[in-house]
Protein backbone atom coordinates (compact mmCIF):
# COMPACT_ATOMS: atom_id res chain seq x y z
CA UNK A 1 0.00 0.00 0.00
CA UNK A 2 1.02 3.62 -1.05
CA UNK A 3 2.05 5.71 2.29
CA UNK A 4 0.97 8.90 0.71
CA UNK A 5 -2.45 7.20 -0.56
CA UNK A 6 -4.10 5.06 2.13
CA UNK A 7 -6.22 3.91 -0.66
CA UNK A 8 -9.21 6.50 0.29
CA UNK A 9 -9.44 4.78 3.64
CA UNK A 10 -11.00 7.31 6.48
CA UNK A 11 -10.35 4.70 8.92
CA UNK A 12 -7.36 1.88 10.31
CA UNK A 13 -7.41 -0.85 12.66
CA UNK A 14 -4.24 -0.89 14.56
CA UNK A 15 -2.83 -3.95 12.51
CA UNK A 16 -3.44 -2.33 9.22
CA UNK A 17 -1.03 0.56 10.80
CA UNK A 18 1.47 -1.86 11.66
CA UNK A 19 1.46 -3.71 8.67
CA UNK A 20 1.78 -0.78 6.28
CA UNK A 21 4.66 1.13 8.61
CA UNK A 22 6.16 -2.30 8.89
CA UNK A 23 5.97 -1.70 13.21
CA UNK A 24 4.58 -3.73 15.70
CA UNK A 25 1.27 -3.31 17.28
CA UNK A 26 3.48 -2.85 20.42
CA UNK A 27 5.17 0.24 19.32
CA UNK A 28 2.18 2.26 17.96
CA UNK A 29 0.28 0.88 21.74
CA UNK A 30 3.85 2.78 22.82
CA UNK A 31 3.34 5.84 20.98
CA UNK A 32 -0.59 6.00 22.03
CA UNK A 33 0.82 5.67 25.68
CA UNK A 34 2.88 9.00 25.42
CA UNK A 35 -0.12 10.64 24.52
CA UNK A 36 1.31 10.90 20.75
CA UNK A 37 -1.43 9.30 19.64
CA UNK A 38 -4.83 9.06 20.55
CA UNK A 39 -7.03 6.30 18.39
CA UNK A 40 -10.83 6.31 19.36
CA UNK A 41 -12.26 3.14 21.21
CA UNK A 42 -14.83 1.08 20.02
CA UNK A 43 -15.04 -1.59 22.72
CA UNK A 44 -11.52 -2.90 23.65
CA UNK A 45 -10.95 -1.99 19.46
CA UNK A 46 -8.66 0.82 18.97
CA UNK A 47 -10.11 2.63 15.30
CA UNK A 48 -7.25 4.76 14.13
CA UNK A 49 -8.15 7.71 11.73
CA UNK A 50 -6.36 9.60 9.04
CA UNK A 51 -5.12 12.28 11.35
CA UNK A 52 -3.57 9.33 13.67
CA UNK A 53 -2.00 7.74 10.18
CA UNK A 54 -0.70 11.30 9.73
CA UNK A 55 0.70 11.71 13.22
CA UNK A 56 1.98 8.53 13.19
CA UNK A 57 3.77 9.24 9.82
CA UNK A 58 5.64 11.98 12.00
CA UNK A 59 6.64 10.42 14.58
CA UNK A 60 8.17 6.97 12.65
CA UNK A 61 10.40 10.46 10.40
CA UNK A 62 11.12 12.03 13.30
CA UNK A 63 12.11 8.70 15.01
CA UNK A 64 14.13 8.11 11.65
CA UNK A 65 15.88 11.39 11.63
CA UNK A 66 17.59 11.26 15.21
CA UNK A 67 14.72 13.59 16.81
CA UNK A 68 13.61 12.31 20.89
CA UNK A 69 9.84 12.02 21.90
CA UNK A 70 10.17 14.86 23.37
CA UNK A 71 10.72 17.05 20.51
CA UNK A 72 8.34 14.92 18.36
CA UNK A 73 5.43 15.29 20.83
CA UNK A 74 6.24 19.24 20.90
CA UNK A 75 5.97 19.59 17.26
CA UNK A 76 2.78 17.19 17.57
CA UNK A 77 1.09 19.40 20.46
CA UNK A 78 1.48 22.24 17.68
CA UNK A 79 -0.55 19.82 14.86
CA UNK A 80 -3.77 21.18 15.04
CA UNK A 81 -2.14 24.82 16.69
CA UNK A 82 -0.43 27.71 15.20
CA UNK A 83 1.26 26.89 12.18
CA UNK A 84 3.98 29.79 12.31
CA UNK A 85 4.64 28.81 15.61
CA UNK A 86 5.18 25.20 14.63
CA UNK A 87 7.30 25.92 11.68
CA UNK A 88 9.56 27.68 13.78
CA UNK A 89 9.86 24.96 16.17
CA UNK A 90 10.97 22.64 13.46
CA UNK A 91 13.09 25.09 12.33
CA UNK A 92 15.14 25.18 15.61
CA UNK A 93 14.70 21.34 16.14
CA UNK A 94 16.32 20.93 12.68
CA UNK A 95 18.87 23.02 13.40
CA UNK A 96 19.91 21.61 16.10
CA UNK A 97 19.65 18.36 14.95
CA UNK A 98 21.76 19.39 11.99
CA UNK A 99 24.46 21.02 14.20
CA UNK A 100 25.00 17.61 16.36
CA UNK A 101 25.44 15.93 13.42
CA UNK A 102 27.53 18.11 12.06
CA UNK A 103 29.86 18.00 15.28
CA UNK A 104 29.81 14.20 15.19
CA UNK A 105 31.20 13.62 11.43
CA UNK A 106 33.99 16.20 12.83
CA UNK A 107 34.75 13.89 15.96
CA UNK A 108 34.92 10.43 13.37
CA UNK A 109 36.49 12.15 10.94
CA UNK A 110 39.26 12.74 13.66
CA UNK A 111 38.85 9.54 15.26
CA UNK A 112 39.05 8.30 11.43
CA UNK A 113 42.26 9.89 10.56
CA UNK A 114 43.98 8.86 14.19
CA UNK A 115 43.28 5.32 13.30
CA UNK A 116 44.84 5.14 10.03
CA UNK A 117 47.66 6.92 11.59
CA UNK A 118 47.88 4.45 14.14
CA UNK A 119 47.43 1.81 11.77
CA UNK A 120 50.24 3.27 9.70
CA UNK A 121 52.75 3.43 12.39
CA UNK A 122 51.75 -0.55 13.07
CA UNK A 123 52.62 -1.31 9.36
CA UNK A 124 56.01 0.48 9.34
CA UNK A 125 57.02 -1.18 12.49
CA UNK A 126 55.89 -4.60 11.30
CA UNK A 127 57.92 -4.26 8.15
CA UNK A 128 60.85 -3.42 10.02
CA UNK A 129 60.31 -6.83 12.01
Amino acid sequence: MNRMEPEGRDLFAIADLAKEFGISTRAIRFYESKGLLSPERVGATRIFRRRDRARLLLILRGKRLGFSLRDISDYLSLYDADRTQQVNLLTEKVDERIALLERQRDDLDITIRELREIRDLADRRQAKS
